[in-house]
């Protein structure tokens, strides 16, 4: 017998997602929503029509909006559901998503802001919370938590009102995101909030992120982009997508040696995208370069978002940075390749200037871009490694540092050869 899921835009019935007797994947948007003057898609790889999308169309967008890896066989055994069924996981987990999805049982109601519950964290609180994490990923299976975040790191959705902390219960909206620590990989906390302070150190947009220890448990601190407060100081969601949901890639290909996006891919999304874009296609292209220079070699397309209001459709801010190269155990290789070469040290100008080829782009103004990232990285690196010290260095903030430091150089040295 079929299943079915409403399916909530905005807190707008916008369609139902339906799995088949054959556990086939099935979407289609609610007539209503279709013939509605403010009507969205839900992704760019599903716009607004009358007839269905089949399996192989629909499930990009939403297997995208579930955690990946190790995380999803975790919780499937928490709820007893199979690793590999996406409508189980939607139906488990899909109150709280990115964006402004929420999937509900068929028939159920929409909650309403007044019904809305939270759980106060305190310190202890949080802290069991961080521990509690790795063997139940999302606190998956708890009364009245029900959320999904995508990717492979364990981490929650939390709401912040000033100083206090609480857990989101029965649909309720979150402001931030707290991921924990990745067991194995010492120091990744402080790793991704020294990139992501490099990053606004070089005008570059990306989310707010502050460390907090919670007992012994270190965390970062995300300040959610997909949600605004209104002007009675409640939250709206924002709808956003990962570049993997927009061009119609299953998260199990967001690697371009795997079959994912390409750089071309996602330039040419965003051209065709973006209500702005001279401004997002230099913004990508320096997130791009920014990621390069930090050895961040698992920015991939799952890491470059969209996100969208009523009047436009933007680059998201960068997320999900981290120095992977300060971890010897990890690849080298760029997840999606400049000019075809996939190792930054081998990039030389002719790679720069099949990627401009590639992008659309002026080859001179994208290398003159580049150098200028990699001549303010290091001055910069250095700044953003005392501002988060705070009278403590963190030997991996201060490997991210030197890493960064000697990539910049390596580009620079690279950029010359190909003037001489």
């Amino acid at each position: 017998m079929s299943k079915i899921l409403d399916v909530y835009l905005s807190g707008a019935l916008a369609g139902r997602l339906v799995q088949t007797d054959a556990g086939r994947l099935e979407f289609t948007y609610d007539p209503g929503w279709v013939g509605s003057p403010h009507a969205a898609s839900l992704s760019q790889s599903l716009p607004l029509r009358t007839e269905p999308f089949d399996h192989d169309a629909c499930r990009p967008f939403f297997a995208g909006l579930l955690p990946e890896g190790e995380l999803r066989t975790r919780i499937a055994a928490v709820v007893g559901i199979s690793a590999r069924n996406d409508f189980a996981f939607l139906e488990q987990l899909g109150g709280e998503c990115a964006g402004a999805v929420t999937l509900l049982p068929e028939g159920a109601p929409y909650p309403k802001p007044e019904a809305f519950r939270s759980r106060p964290l305190d310190e202890h609180d949080l802290a069991e919370v961080l521990r509690r994490l790795p063997g139940r990923p999302l606190l998956a299976g708890e009364a009245g938590v029900r959320l999904s975040l995508a990717g492979a790191q364990a981490k929650i959705a939390v709401l912040v009102e000033g100083d206090r902390l609480a857990l989101p219960l029965d649909g309720a909206p979150s402001s931030h995101i707290v991921k924990a620590k990745i067991a194995g990989f010492p120091d990744t906390v402080r790793n991704e909030a020294f990139c992501l302070r490099l990053a606004r150190r070089l005008d570059l947009s990306a989310v707010d992120a502050a460390v907090g220890v919670a007992e012994d448990e270190p965390y970062l601190l995300v300040t959610r982009y997909d949600r605004i407060r209104s002007a009675d100081h409640g939250l709206v969601r924002l709808h956003q997508e990962d570049f993997c949901q927009a061009l119609a890639r299953p998260p199990e290909l967001k690697y371009q040696s795997e079959g994912g996006p390409t750089l071309a891919d996602c330039f040419a999304l965003v051209r065709r995208t973006s209500t702005r874009p001279a401004i997002d296609l230099m913004a990508l292209l320096d997130a791009v370069v920014f990621n390069a220079l930090v050895g961040n070699h698992d920015a991939h397309a799952k890491n470059y978002s969209l996100v969208y209001t009523r009047e436009s459709a933007a680059l998201a801010p960068l997320y999900d940075v981290v120095s992977t190269v300060v971890y010897p155990e990890l690849s080298t290789r760029l997840a999606m390749r400049i000019g075809g070469q996939p190792e930054l040290a081998r990039v030389m100008p002719r790679h720069w200037d099949r990627m401009a080829e590639a992008t659309g782009l002026a080859a001179p103004a994208l290398k003159r871009r580049v150098a200028a990232l990699a001549e303010r990285a290091e001055a910069e690196a250095e700044r953003a490694a005392e501002e988060l010290a705070a009278g403590q260095r963190s030997p991996v903030v201060d490997q991210c540092r030197t890493a960064v430091c000697a990539r910049a150089r390596g580009v620079l040295e690279n950029l010359a050869r190909g003037r001489g």
